[in-house]
Parts: C-alpha cells; sequence; structure tokens
C-alpha cells in the first residue's frame, strides 16, 4: 500500500499491486487495472518510489533477484 495526496491536499492509500500506469498529464495520474484513475499531488518519480519501497517491503523485488542469480548458476 501506498499514501499519496489528492490535488486538495486530502491523503489516501493505494494497493500498488493494482497499479497499471503512472503518467503526468501534466498532473500525475495513476491507472489502476480495473481502469479507474487518481489524479495525485506527488510527481511520478515520487510515485515509482513509492512504489518500489512498497515492492521492496513485500519481498517481491528480492525474489526476482534471487530467482534471477539461481538462473546464472545453472
Amino acid at each position: 500500500m501506498i499514501k499519496v495526496s489528492r490535488l486538495n491536499g486530502k491523503t489516501f492509500i493505494l494497493n500498488a499491486l493494482y497499479i497499471e500506469t503512472v503518467e503526468s498529464f501534466p498532473d500525475t495520474t495513476i491507472t489502476l487495472t480495473n481502469g479507474k484513475k487518481y489524479v495525485v499531488k506527488e510527481s511520478e518519480d515520487q510515485v515509482m518510489q513509492s512504489i518500489l519501497g512498497f515492492y521492496q517491503s513485500v519481498n517481491l523485488l528480492g525474489q526476482q533477484l534471487a530467482e534471477g542469480n539461481e538462473n546464472e548458476e545453472q
């Protein structure tokens, strides 16, 4: 889950697993896999850092790296 802010400053939490795209139009727009869109105050880079931090906290990125190392040894 990541915390983001609406343009009016009100914060809310999104499940980062459901994020399909993050774009700047110039406002940062997050599109979920169900097609719902959210316009947020944070920059595209800030959102991406939050998503990466979430993935690392649930060990999704660590698993990929470990699996990649196993494949290289074979």
